[in-house]
């Protein structure tokens, strides 16, 4: 049942995007309420903290405009709801679910809890089946899974945003669930230059047609930022697990979602942790990536492909070091290659999709795949050592095998790494394979013989020079 509370006399004080009560209801944590100001304007918010005397009504809009003496709250009786429906796919909505494309509001099939549905560990499956990002040091070298989170590390500067992009409008499965394949794109915090670019890029390219664009701006409020990942992850598990859709979830920027976190947390005079970010932020950051996953009897699946930029490119900073604790690897953006015009600027060695095994291979993409992308590592793990030793001793100090490598790392980034549009898994194999060939057979310690003269024509040591 709603209850009106006048903020006459309740009412303690304002600040940014809280407003502090004095507590005379019975009321929950987390319990949705409208605030409506003197003109009769309703506004968003949600109970954040509760104790004897008091609470904090978090504001998901701005707070301009509100009196102390002039306002009034309307408690729901119930924790914030999406309303969602099967006309979500094609949508654009802001960071609370409401229509930024000038359409209806969702047509509600069902009312789901953004906090997420509960879900019985054991209820779990393990994930498997490979997802294709269009990507070739993504889809060859740390193949993205379904069920699996993925987070991609940036940097500020690098071209986070258009990865982003081109694997929201190219990311597709393969074979018979091709079909039933969904995007929900998240953008958090993001100033409205990018976010238009973001609508842009997924209208022309005609990836609308099944993606849900969740945009929250920068100019947004925090306590609506925190949010945001909430809703577009409640429509995504409503496509997931009601429609039997397999739904990729991209989230960027998860740091400024932490950064909104470290603001409410401030605003609340909690005691801060590392850094300044409150001590719960590792348990926050898993209500959200943990509802990525595979559960025994629903056919669809939730993936997620988080985007950080890190702080300073501080792989130890509290936001990518917490994040690692909770998701299945990393994919690692480089500013050298970035230098260098390498696009995309991921450098593998340090990158890692720890359920790739459980994705690729006989059955799933390519049987000689996990080889081939094994033997690729190595090879290029050996340039990388070559690369350091040449810039010590000089090239003309290296033996022949040395040269070898020393080439194959520069070819590995301009055929494989570099990319100018999408490339099918065959097209990336593709490439690996031809880049083997530049090295001696008896290096290729990765492969199986039977590996070798089938994928590269047999030839022996005699290549060892190319």
């Amino acid at each position: 049942m709603l209850v009106d509370v006048r903020a006459h006399g309740t009412a303690r004080r304002i600040e940014g995007p809280l407003l502090f009560l004095r507590r005379t209801v019975d009321v929950g944590l987390n319990e949705a309420v409208e605030i409506i100001d003197e003109q009769g304007r309703t506004r968003l918010g949600r109970v954040a903290t509760l104790d004897e005397d008091g609470m904090i009504v978090e504001v998901l809009e701005s707070t301009s405009g509100l009196s102390l003496a002039n306002t009034s709250v309307r408690f729901i009786g119930e924790p914030l709801h999406f309303s969602v429906g099967p006309d979500l796919l094609g949508r654009v909505l802001d960071g609370v679910g409401r229509p930024l494309d000038g359409g209806p509001p969702v047509s509600a099939c069902q009312r789901q809890r953004i906090d997420g549905l509960p879900i019985n560990p054991a209820a779990r499956e393990y994930p498997r089946d490979f997802i294709e990002t269009g990507i070739s040091s993504i889809d060859l070298m740390n193949s993205l899974v379904r069920g699996q989170k993925l987070p991609i590390f940036s940097g500020a500067g690098l071209p986070h945003d258009r990865i982003a992009t081109e694997v929201a409008r190219h990311a597709r499965l393969r074979g018979e669930a091709s079909g039933s394949f969904a995007v929900v794109f998240v953008a958090i915090g993001v100033s409205y230059d990018i976010a238009e670019q973001f609508r842009r890029a997924m209208e022309n390219s005609g990836a609308l047609e099944h993606t849900v664009l969740f945009l929250n701006l920068a100019s947004d409020s925090s306590t609506q930022r925190l949010l945001a990942p909430r809703y577009a992850l409640t429509a995504a598990e409503y496509l997931a697990y009601s429609q039997g859709r397999h739904v990729l979830v991209i989230m960027t920027d998860m740091t400024n979602y932490c950064e909104a976190l470290r603001e409410v947390s401030a605003s609340h005079n909690e005691i801060p942790s590392r850094k300044g970010y409150p001590g719960y932020m590792y348990s926050d950051l898993a209500t959200i990536f943990e509802r990525a996953g595979c559960i025994r009897g629903k056919s669809g699946t939730l993936t997620q492909l988080p985007i950080l930029t890190i702080p300073a490119d501080d792989i130890t900073h509290p936001i990518p070091d917490l994040t690692g604790y909770i998701t299945e690897g990393q994919i690692v953006l480089d500013r050298e290659l970035d230098r260098h015009d390498i696009y995309p600027p991921i450098r593998v060695l340090p990158s890692l999709s720890r359920l790739m095994k459980d994705g690729t291979g006989k059955g799933f993409t390519h049987e000689d795949h996990p080889s081939l992308a094994n033997q690729l590592y190595a090879a290029y793990a050996r340039a990388m050592h070559v690369r350091l030793l040449a810039s010590i001793m000089g090239s003309e100090g290296l033996s022949d095998t040395d040269q070898v490598f020393l080439a194959f790392g520069d070819r590995f980034e301009r055929q494989l790494l570099h990319q100018e549009g999408a490339r099918s898994l065959e097209q990336s194999m593709d490439i690996g394979w031809d880049l083997l060939r530049h090295i001696p057979v008896s290096e290729l310690t990765r492969l199986s013989d039977e590996q070798i003269a089938r994928n590269i024509d047999g030839r022996g040591d005699d290549h060892a020079g190319q």
